[in-house]
This record gives C-alpha cells, structure tokens and sequence, in this order.
C-alpha cells in the first residue's frame, strides 16, 4: 500500500490513509484533535492533510498497510463514480454506466476514453483531470441516476486498495483525460447571487455538522433490536440538511451511517435502502439554509 500511495503522490495526486481494508479515514476528527503536530494552529482534516510529500507518506504508511485515499479537489481531479444497481439497494435501481453511456449519446459524444478504476462493489470510477482555476463540487445524481462526482470535499478509493468486498482495480492505461466541456456544463453550477452566510456562520456550521455527524453514528451504532432501522432513518434525515447546505458531502454521511447500521446489526442492502430514502427527502427538503444552533 505504501507502494500505491507513492506511485499516486508522483502522479501530483495528494493522498491520505483510510483504515486497513475499509473506506473510511485513519485520521482523527475534530472532536478528538489535541491541536498538536499538523493540527497545531487548527484542525486539519483529510482533504487538508492529504499530501504528495514522499516523506510524509512513508512515515504514515510505516503505521499499518492503510489503504489508500486520494483527495480529488487537491489533486485537480473530478471524478466520475458509476454505481450498480447492488449499490444503490435495488436491483430496480438504474445501472450508472449504462444511464452515463445513454447520456452521452444523447450529447453526442462517444464515453470518455481516460483511466478507469473497477471498485470493490463492481462500480466504475471515471477519472478527468479539472480546467485551471475551475473549483468543482461533489455531486449527486446531477449528471444521471446512479452517476455521482468527486471533487473539491470528496475522495475516492485509489486502485490496490482492498475491502472485504473486493479490489479496486485499474482497468487501462493511467492516462487521464480533461473533464470534457460538455459534461463540465452539465456539472458547473449558474452564476447566482450570494445569500448564503457569512464566513463565521459558515464555519460555525460546519463544526456543527461534524459535531452532529459523529453523535448520530455512535446514537445508530448503539440501537437495541426492534430500534435500528428507525434511528438509522432519523439520524439519516437529520444530517441530510448538512449535505443540502454543503457542509458535509453525501458519500461521508452514507458511508459513516452505513458503518454505524451495519454495526448495529442491519444487514448492508437495508443500510443502503434506507439512508437513500431518508437523505433524498432531507435534502430535497432542506434547500435553504437555516440556523443550526
């Protein structure tokens, strides 16, 4: 893994460790941070801390065999997640290459030809390299049903990493395209007018949402039978508003929830199905900001 970790930082990539065989960072969160080391003057989380320094990277996989995590913002990449239907929940859930390929033979243009990875649960990660000076975002859905995005505030899993469901795999060469214009229009948010809060509000928001995300994991981990499926669908909801406004991207709130049900003993087809429901309903219901304390 140190070998995967090298190889992706000589590519400009800025990478991180996630935990032995699992998707999740091996970093501490806010809550815990002692303000020493990289976090003397602050908190820094992965995206922050994640690094192309041979150095770093050695000392840091010299700990265990982490797998390895590559921050897409820092690393100037936006990335393409294509979801099986298994994923989702759903065998009646869409195909994520299939409706992608629909979408460009709509557009008129042929699937992007750039480095692909198989991921564990059989999906595909589309790499593109992002223009200079252009700060995408996450997104999901926005592109086609099952199809997500990794940008600035999200990561994907590097290929050589190892879960239980499987490997991530390079499926071609490791040359990676632009983000093509067409699909670039597709993502690139219109010009609006600022409303949003101040920088203040905004920061004291997003400590609050990781507050709240890591009090509603340990409240779903914790959930007696008879209990699960039910605190795993409000903790869902209640942290959906932080995905609406941007202060916690949806893959971070799926994943720590589904570790957290999966903990508490529902299987990983009801984690999914319900934390879907629940956070496209929040999301859809929480468009506009309001006060978080």
């Amino acid at each position: 893994m140190l070998d995967v970790a090298l190889a992706a930082a000589e590519r400009g990539w800025h990478v991180f460790p996630l935990l032995p065989s699992r998707k999740i960072p091996a970093l501490h969160g806010e809550r815990t941070c002692t303000g020493t080391g990289p976090c003397e003057n602050g908190h820094r989380k992965w995206e922050q801390r994640a690094t192309t320094d041979a150095d770093r990277i050695r000392a840091a996989w010299s700990r265990a065999p982490f797998n390895v995590g590559i921050a897409t913002g820092p690393s100037g990449l936006l990335v393409v997640d294509l979801d099986t239907p298994e994923h989702k929940g759903s065998s009646d859930a869409p195909d994520g290459a299939a409706t992608f390929r629909a979408l460009c033979e709509r557009a008129g243009h042929a699937v992007p030809d750039t480095y692909r990875v198989r991921t564990a649960s059989g999906g595909t990660h589309l790499y593109f390299t992002t223009p200079p000076g252009i700060r995408m975002t996450n997104t999901q859905g926005t592109v086609a049903d099952s199809v997500d995005t990794r940008a600035w505030g999200g990561y994907v899993v590097a290929a050589g990493s190892t879960t239980p469901t499987g490997t991530y795999e390079a499926l071609c060469s490791p040359v990676v395209a632009p983000l093509p214009s067409w699909l670039q229009s597709i993502l690139q948010p219109a010009s609006k007018p600022s409303r949003g809060p101040s920088m203040a509000v905004a920061g004291q928001s997003r400590r609050y949402a990781d507050v709240a995300l890591a009090e509603e994991c340990r409240n779903v981990a914790a959930a007696q039978v008879g209990q699960r499926e039910a605190k795993l669908f409000r903790a869902a909801r209640a942290l959906g508003r932080f995905v609406a406004w941007g202060d916690l991207p949806r893959h971070v709130v799926e994943e720590a929830l589904q570790t957290g049900g999966e903990a508490a003993g529902l299987s990983a087809s009801e984690c999914r199905s319900t934390l879907r429901s629940a956070l496209d309903w929040s999301i859809a219901h929480n468009q506009t900001r309001r006060a978080t304390a």
